[in-house]
């Protein structure tokens, strides 16, 4: 809600300006442009989304998404143990930290949404468990080794090699999941 607040200010303070400097013409054209670009990319992302979201149902098929769950499961374990005690639960979590780490955000959405679903039954309780906040964490914060939606989004804005971000984004991703993880053990201590 607040949100809308603030792009309706955002887009009157804009108007305003433009009526006072005279260039209310100017202010549509760039309307009209930004609109026109933000379909553009929206369109030529698709495309990839679609690729990518097509190779992890590829994987799914072949086994080869069980077999990085399966590789990934002693680890997720350690993080998860009352969710690996329900087989549907740790398929789930497995699957969503499988995607997010192949990029694939979109496709790793629905696995989140059911894991935290389960995860939200397991505890019993009406507030957030601890590892449901692990969940969220692992999920904002999303190790990836493959970032195929940002370059898909830096191949559409006519990147030459939309894939030389590798190393910085495996380094920021290990970071942020490795804060927030250790931050969620921290507050879990805290209680």
């Amino acid at each position: 809600m607040l949100m809308s607040y603030i792009w309706v200010l955002m887009i009157a303070v804009s108007m305003l300006f433009a009526a006072i400097n005279g260039n209310l013409a100017g202010l549509s054209a760039a309307v009209m442009d930004g609109a026109a670009g933000a379909v553009e990319l929206c369109v030529s992302i698709a495309g990839a989304i679609c690729f990518w979201s097509a190779i992890m149902e590829l994987m799914r098929r072949s086994g080869l998404m069980q077999a990085l769950s399966r590789l990934l499961n002693p680890l997720l374990r350690r993080i998860y143990p009352v969710a690996f005690r329900d087989p549907q639960c740790a398929a789930d979590i497995s699957a969503n930290f499988s995607a997010n780490l192949l990029g694939l955000g979109n496709a790793a959405t629905p696995a989140g949404i059911r894991a935290a679903a389960r995860l939200q039954k397991l505890s019993g309780s009406s507030s957030a468990s601890n590892e449901l906040c692990r969940l969220v964490i692992m999920n904002t914060a999303s190790l990836q080794l493959l970032p195929t939606t940002v370059a898909a989004v830096r191949g559409a804005l006519g990147s030459g090699s939309a894939f030389d971000i590798l190393p910085c984004v495996l380094l920021s991703s290990l970071a942020s999941v490795s804060v927030g993880l250790l931050t969620a053990k921290l507050l879990e201590r805290r209680r």
